[in-house]
């Protein structure tokens, strides 16, 4: 008697799927930004772009901000912890999925920080009853596309934080010995692990209490289903931006979160 087929590769990939350490946290991301009061649209643009956006609460007492996330991440895993800190400050948070990450998508080849401010600038001015005025928070590569907003739309601004964006970096920097790495192939790795003992020299980079225990099999499901997913269209977006996004510097989400109110009306 022959022995039975091997299983199908897609029934072992849902059963992986259906344990996913990686999808249930980010099931949990997205319940945090529905418990706050925010709600998801999508705007379709004239180019055909899609810009995936979390919109606040409806309250007009709230003042408008724009959370732009940084680079590899969507806008739940960036910005849950902080929503409801920010409404508690008066905030009413605009979180979008940059072009490429996330649910927000284009068909465009431009992969450039200035094709995302516009496209971020175009979505939040086709929202209904869009704020015309808003302070924006980029963090990292958000940073640099937040930078290129500010500067192409200066009567939209209304403040500007710039959180862990090195906007003037240059690669004699890197040649200088300014950073962690020593060139763009050494970010790109880093970016963009494949083991987890690349995630885990990444997470001693950039952050200032890195976890002590990090079990490899939770890092490999992550690399799997939150890297190996997107990875070939980010790298796409890395090799065009180069220097913009080998931002690896030492914060403290803990000064954006005690700070950031303040930041934006002071600056």
């Amino acid at each position: 008697m022959a022995p039975p087929p091997p299983p199908a590769s897609g029934g072992r990939r849902r059963w992986q799927h259906r344990f996913s350490p990686t999808l249930a946290r980010d099931r949990c991301y997205t319940r945090t930004f529905r418990s706050a009061g925010l709600r998801p649209a999508a705007v379709t643009l004239p180019d055909g772009a899609v810009v995936h956006i979390w919109l606040p609460p409806p309250d007009p007492a709230l003042h408008p901000v724009l959370l732009l996330h940084g680079f590899g991440a969507r806008a739940t895993w960036q910005w849950a912890p902080f929503l409801r800190p920010l409404i508690a400050a008066g905030l009413a948070p605009f979180v979008p999925d940059l072009v490429f990450f996330g649910d927000s998508a284009s068909p465009a080849a431009d992969r450039s920080p200035v094709y995302q401010a516009a496209s971020v600038a175009a979505a939040m001015a086709a929202l209904p009853g869009a704020p015309q005025r808003y302070a924006v928070v980029g963090v990292s590569y958000g940073g640099f596309v937040a930078y290129h907003l500010a500067h192409a739309f200066p009567a939209t601004v209304e403040r500007l934080v710039l959180v862990a964006a090195g906007v003037c970096l240059e690669e004699a920097d890197l040649a200088a010995g300014l950073f962690a790495v020593e060139d763009i192939a050494e970010a790109a790795s880093l970016l963009l692990p494949q083991r987890p003992e690349d995630l885990k020299r990444l997470v001693a980079l950039t952050f200032c209490r890195p976890p002590r225990f990090m079990p490899s099999c939770f890092i490999r499901d992550y690399i799997r289903v939150g890297i190996s997913v997107t990875g070939q269209l980010i790298l796409l977006l890395f090799i065009v931006l180069k220097p913009c996004v080998v931002d690896i510097v030492h914060f403290r989400w803990g000064c954006l979160v005690l700070k950031m109110s303040s930041l934006i009306y002071d600056c």
